[in-house]
């Protein structure tokens, strides 16, 4: 009898687990910065209030500096027709792939308390597009080189994400002009 409660609990456990678990977040094997660096456009995003102002033409800009961190400029045209833009700073966490980065826009005297996950989740092999997360699914974005990207491309970004547990149906497509 003891080892049929047992059971039971191993089994009613181990439900619970699978019911509850997240699919973690899966990043590319590798990803070289000086490839990766140069203006990104955005094509496809979960919306998010750090970019309710933005209304077209949303492009992401990265350069390396001279410690290995990497600038970040965001760019977009607002509601009013004029360029809003913030600067920010990204560092690697995963010195490994280079896939796990973190991303701050808040600066004190030099000092950044706030820092964002950026995962590279999915990367075209001739670095055309990519996909980036965070574990929490919360935030998700699609970039391309070129200001369109092809149907069947975007579609494997979608497949990605899936795969990676996102809703994709948060998702709204970018305006580029």
């Amino acid at each position: 009898m003891k080892i049929k409660i047992l059971v039971l609990q191993i089994v009613f456990t181990l439900v619970l687990f699978a019911q509850n678990k997240e699919v973690m977040l899966t990043t590319v094997d590798s990803v070289d910065l000086q490839k990766y660096v140069g203006t990104w456009f955005e094509i496809s995003k979960i919306p998010n209030s750090f970019q309710d102002q933005c209304i077209k033409n949303t492009t992401a800009t990265y350069k390396i500096n001279e410690d290995g961190d990497i600038i970040v400029l965001n760019q977009c045209i607002d509601e009013d027709g004029e360029l809003d833009d913030a600067e920010g700073l990204a560092r690697v966490v995963d010195k490994k792939t280079n896939s796990k980065l973190e991303v701050s826009f808040v600066s004190f005297l030099g000092w950044r308390p706030f820092w964002g996950d950026y995962w590279i989740i999915g990367l075209d092999k001739n670095y055309q597009y990519v996909c980036v997360g965070t574990p929490s699914k919360k935030y998700g974005w699609i970039l391309s080189r070129k200001k369109e990207m092809q149907k069947s491309d975007l579609e494997k970004c979608y497949d990605i994400f899936k795969k990676n547990g996102y809703d994709v149906s948060k998702f709204e497509l970018s305006t580029q002009e």
